[in-house]
Parts: C-alpha cells; structure tokens; sequence
C-alpha cells in the first residue's frame, strides 16, 4: 500500500477541503482580507469538526490502496510468464491447483522463516494450492549462498532435493562457509564439492539476476512476498489471512 505520514495526510487532505471551498467562493473577486477570512473560517470549521479531517483521511487512504492494488495487477498481468512459467522456479503442492502462490524469499529474512511453516500448513490442509519459489536473496553474502546452494542441488538433483535443501537453509543458524555448505550438502545426500562448483556456476547466477531484475520490474523491496492470483502481499501474512485471500481469489 502506497502510505504518506499522517502529518502529510493530514496536510493534503487539509488542503484539498480548502481547495473543494474555494471553488465554490470566486476567491479572485474577494479582496485579501475577504480571503483571509474565508480561510480562516474554513481553518476554523476543521478544528472545531476534526471529524471531517478523519473522513477525508480514511477516504484518500481508500483510493490510494485500490489505485495500489491497480498498479500490482497490472505488473502481474505484464510479468505472467515470468511469474507462472519460469522452469527454473521449484514447483510445490499441486502442480495443476486452481489458485497459484509465488513466494519471493531470502532464507536469512526473519519474517520468511517465521512464514515457512505456515505455508506448509496451507498447502498441506489445501490440496489444490500450486506453490512457485523465487529465490530472492536481498540481505547479504549469507543470504546470496544460500539461494546459490539451493539452486545448484536443483540443478543437480531435481525438485525433490530442492525441497530438502530449502527446508534446511531456512532454519539453518551458522553462516554459509564452504566448509558449513559441504557439511548440510553431504548430511542430505549429496556431494558437497559438486554442489559447491555449481553454485558458483554461471547458470545459477543468470537465475537469481533473472529473479531480481523481476522483483525490480515488481517494485518487491523487501521479503516475503506473495502473489495470489491478482495479488501482490507484501511481508508475512498468517496461515488466516493466507487462507482468506486464496478464498477471495477461488470466488
């Protein structure tokens, strides 16, 4: 949601009612102290009825969300294909769902780990979710290994060893040493130094550039954040409002 500070709400809409008021008084035919007092009666109307100011404020902040959820819908729609068939992209639940959530997530993001379990949650209680992962590392080296370590297994080893390298970054603790990498690549079955050599590949980087450049095209600053059908929810959202806003997209 586009948002202003409330002093600066407060001053627009102030001014817009002053402006609404002046179009019905001809202030060009007043003399300027005719004008000052029409606008200091209106000053004094507005102290006296703040109730008004706060009309004003929920109504501007009303078009400003709607003119928001506009512009994400048309980024969505522009962006689709990138969205929806990137091959690159870990697929999850069910592949042929009727309603498809794409998460952009970096693994040392706070909110993302706090979302993970509920997202298992929904797609596990809701058997006609397809989940798309975008791997979107914003918040450091730590962040950036990590996204290049999952993508490398997927490379090598496909969706289902995708997902277990995903669940064990997001709740890995120690940074993201060669030595720490080798380690969880060996404890989930696979040879450390070949995913090693990959994550550092060319491919895996052309993959998360192609992920930022979308987040960039997205306006996506920060992590989580969803799409939903038409959608785009930005930070973390529990299971109850993830469930309400798929419910909103089926009806």
């Amino acid at each position: 949601m586009i948002r202003q500070t409330a002093k600066a709400l407060a001053f627009t809409v102030g001014t817009a009612l002053l402006g609404t008021a002046a179009q019905a008084t001809d202030l060009s035919a007043l003399t300027p102290a005719e004008r000052a007092d029409f606008r200091a009666e209106v000053r004094a109307y507005l102290l006296e009825n703040p109730d008004v100011l706060m009309e004003a404020f929920a109504v501007l902040e009303q078009r400003q969300a709607q003119q928001a959820a506009q512009n994400d819908a048309q980024l969505l729609a522009v962006n689709a294909k990138a969205l929806y068939e990137d091959p690159n992209a870990w697929v999850g639940g069910n592949p042929e769902g009727d309603v498809t959530i794409v998460e952009f997530i970096d693994y040392r993001c706070g909110y993302c780990r706090k979302a993970h379990s509920e997202v298992e949650q929904l797609v596990q209680s809701d058997k006609n979710i397809r989940l798309i992962v975008k791997e979107f590392p914003i918040l450091g080296q730590d962040s950036l290994r990590s996204s290049q370590f999952a993508i490398a297994v997927k490379l090598l080893h496909g969706n289902d060893a995708y997902k277990l390298a995903h669940d064990a970054l997001i709740s890995l603790k120690q940074g993201t040493s060669d030595t720490t990498l080798s380690r969880l690549a060996s404890s989930l079955g696979f040879n450390g130094d070949e995913v090693l050599a990959k994550m550092n590949g060319v491919e895996v980087k052309a993959i998360i550039d192609d992920n930022r450049l979308l987040g960039q095209r997205l306006s996506i600053t920060g992590t989580p954040t969803f799409v939903m059908g038409d959608q785009m929810v930005r930070g973390y959202v529990p299971l109850d409002g993830m469930r309400n806003i798929v419910g909103q997209e089926r009806s």
